[in-house]
């Protein structure tokens, strides 16, 4: 769902509004907007500003706005996205491919984490294609190259000198069996988009509220992504923010994923995280 508003940019999944084009536009919003937003649905609006300031906040985009190549990774990163590639082809697919064959594997994904509480529906995985059109995404396959088997997809939301590396799915044997997967889809992307297409940068999305898998480190780690410190702010419902007020004494002792997720954003909004 999009908001009347399209310089905007702000859609609405899970019950959040969340701005859905490139972090290094978003603006601090008045309160005539989120409270606009917030009269046509939703609970919440998140919204980021400042991208890549100096300040080190509780609060960040991870990027990655440079490429060199192999030369700037370890030998063992390097063995590893050369193993992947002897094993397993990356490559461009059709969006229907994945919307047609995916759902298996996010599920199984999701079934892996440490955290369920991100588990798509099917109509959850239909709505979020539904978010944007064709020419918003692109889509990545992993081929077992044994078999002709796709064990893998990324989905990645394109902008016109920005790009953000958002669904996963890849089946949870290939993490264990000495292919390498993550190794070599990152490395091809960011190849594609840094080399090639010459895009400012690419970001694996905002500090993880609900902390359900690792990726975020290991792109720091591996493939020297960075934090780009921004600013945060949570606009809520007027009883939401009564609840999030009454329960955010007690988020340490909190297990409900959904909620624990809620009370960790609020945190990270008071500098507390």
């Amino acid at each position: 769902m999009k908001n009347e508003w399209n310089d905007w940019k702000y859609s609405l999944y899970r019950n959040a509004w969340r701005y859905s084009g490139p972090p290094h536009e978003e603006q601090k919003l008045d309160k005539e907007a989120y409270d606009n937003l917030l009269r046509m649905g939703g609970l919440l609006v998140r919204n980021t500003y400042d991208f890549d300031c100096q300040e080190e906040t509780c609060f960040w985009h991870v990027i990655k706005d440079q490429f060199e190549g192999m030369e700037e990774l370890t030998s063992k990163t390097r063995n590893r996205i050369n193993k992947a590639f002897d094993h397993l082809e990356f490559k461009l697919i059709d969006r229907s491919t994945v919307q047609s064959q995916g759902y298996p594997i996010l599920k199984a994904t999701y079934e892996d984490y440490a955290v369920s509480d991100r588990a798509m529906s099917t109509e959850v995985f239909e709505e979020y294609f539904n978010r944007f059109y064709t020419k918003d995404c692109d889509c990545w396959g992993i081929y077992d190259k044994a078999d002709g088997q796709l064990v893998g997809f990324q989905v990645n939301w394109l902008w016109d000198d920005a790009c953000q590396y958002d669904l996963i799915g890849i089946l949870p044997k290939y993490k264990r069996n000495q292919t390498f997967p993550y190794y070599g889809l990152f490395y091809t992307m960011n190849q594609y988009y840094l080399q090639e297409k010459g895009l400012k940068y690419v970001t694996d999305g905002s500090r993880s509220v609900s902390e359900h898998s690792n990726i975020q480190p290991f792109m720091i780690e591996k493939f020297n992504f960075r934090k780009a410190y921004c600013k945060l702010e949570v606009h809520y419902r007027w009883w939401m923010k009564t609840v999030v007020n009454l329960l955010y004494p007690f988020r340490n002792i909190i297990t409900i994923p959904s909620v624990k997720a809620i009370l960790n954003m609020e945190a990270m909004q008071r500098g507390k995280k």
